[in-house]
């Protein structure tokens, strides 16, 4: 992040991979926030699974009121195995700090830590430059679906989770629960764990009806008996490739990309707020006047 803060001031637009900083970064985070709106930037947010129109659609289907006001919604994350921590390669078993190899530079603004082979090449394991499915996952389920429900910032985020099968060395959690409140409704829940693939449909539930959006990623609405809502269907067009071109083209037009900073900014403050719910065993509950979070 302090890569895109400098190229923000240096007048150049932003494509940033998710997740957007490391979940003790929040006020980095906010810094860049204001840098880019300051300079009017064009900032993409690498989570390309929100570049299918299905998404676009499915605000618009909010926003006209097609399912009455939300309530409830949900969405996951599961996978068996953690071979995006302990399989990243390690290229040199024998690698030491020195020449081509800075240590102090690669650990940044966290806690120095001694040298480890494990550290420099698997570093998705450890707390120190990762958080697990939080940060590392859910960014993409959670992009596509607060893309749809068009919220803003939470009230407040309670997780739960922990370690529950790999260890090893192993720092981050590989299974967390988190429910996200925001202020009138909806609370929305992001489930996951890298215990087990048997995945859940993402639904937005509302009085009047229901989006479900299913492990395809077609999306069906459906009324509820005697509601008022619209039954309709709608096919993925899987978009993701063009994530990346969408926003070389608003950086020609300087229009908003699909995951535009305030996109990404909305959906960094909820994960780094299950973060440390996770992390602390408290309620992590958002201040608007002062935008801090607070433990509680």
């Amino acid at each position: 992040l302090p890569l895109a803060i400098e190229a923000v001031r240096a007048g150049k637009d932003v494509y940033c991979e998710k997740p957007l900083c490391h979940w003790t970064q929040f006020e980095l985070l906010k810094e860049f926030v204001a840098e880019a709106r300051k300079r009017q930037a064009v900032v993409q947010v690498g989570a390309q699974w929100v570049s299918d129109p299905m998404w676009t659609t499915a605000a618009s289907l909010v926003a006209g009121g097609g399912i009455g006001k939300v309530v409830h919604a949900q969405t996951g994350y599961f996978r068996y195995g953690d071979g995006g921590e302990r399989g990243m390669p390690v290229e040199d078993p024998n690698a030491e700090p020195g020449k081509g190899l800075d240590w102090l530079a690669f650990q940044g603004d966290g806690q120095e830590r001694p040298f480890t082979v494990s550290r420099f090449f698997q570093w998705r394991l450890y707390l120190d430059y990762a958080g697990g499915p939080i940060m590392d996952l859910y960014p993409h389920p959670l992009t596509r679906l607060l893309k749809a429900l068009n919220v803003d910032m939470p009230e407040r985020v309670v997780a739960t989770g922990g370690r529950f099968l790999f260890g090893g060395g192993r720092e981050v959690p590989d299974t967390a629960d988190l429910l996200i409140e925001y202020p009138g409704g909806p609370c929305v829940s992001v489930l996951g764990t890298q215990g087990n693939a048997t995945g859940i449909d993402t639904v937005i539930r509302g009085s009047e009806g229901t989006m479900t959006f299913d492990k395809s990623f077609g999306m069906v609405v459906a009324s509820r008996p005697g509601g008022k809502g619209a039954n309709r269907t709608l096919n993925s067009q899987q978009f993701e490739r063009n994530h990346l071109g969408d926003w070389i083209e608003c950086v020609r037009t300087r229009q908003k990309p699909r995951c535009d900073i305030e996109l990404g900014y909305r959906v960094q403050v909820a994960l780094i707020m299950g973060m440390r719910s996770l992390m602390e065993r408290k309620t992590a509950l958002w201040d608007p006047v002062t935008e801090q979070i607070r433990m509680g």
